[in-house]
């Protein structure tokens, strides 16, 4: 989609503030109730305007005929297999009341379009697997997804234990 047609559409994106950890903080609340998650979601404005100032990770929102509509975390990442870098889209969500605008799709552009001016070489997110929609979604994009890998985590207990074992 143009930026003509973005005009048109009277949808504008920009970059989050530190002090907008509340308005991000409403939409990671909104993303993880559609998640079937919503105990998951830790996030607090604290930990936000954290990770905001350390340039640890960036906030985009979506504005739409004048109302935040969508966000969008991501955060810089690389591959020591590939020896690429890209920007890695931890959480996007669009507020039901305008899915099926296209407005998902032109996050994505815009995000493409930012990775290409950092030198980014590919921009790459998640997606539960019984999310359907956003799966098709994904795949019209020309997206494809990487089934020979699961990400492992080690919560901050675990974490914690293990830097004490050292």
């Amino acid at each position: 989609m143009s930026r003509t047609e973005t005009k048109k559409l009277n949808f504008k994106l920009r970059f989050a503030k530190q002090d907008e950890a509340g308005l991000a903080l409403q939409f990671m609340k909104k993303l993880g109730a559609y998640q079937q998650m919503p105990d998951e979601i830790t996030f607090t404005k604290a930990s936000l305007k954290r990770l905001l100032r350390k340039k640890l990770g960036e906030a985009v929102f979506g504005i739409y005929k004048g109302k935040s509509v969508s966000f969008m975390y991501f955060n810089q990442t690389s591959s020591a297999f590939t020896g690429r870098s890209g920007l890695f889209i931890d959480a996007v969500f669009v507020d039901d009341a305008v899915r099926g605008h296209g407005l998902g799709k032109i996050l994505i552009e815009f995000l493409s379009k930012e990775a290409l001016a950092r030198g980014a070489d590919f921009l790459e997110w998640g997606c539960l697997d019984w999310n359907s929609p956003s799966i098709a979604f994904y795949l019209g994009l020309g997206s494809y997804c990487l089934d020979s890998m699961r990400i492992y985590r080690l919560s901050p207990d675990s974490l914690k234990e293990h830097a004490a074992r050292f």
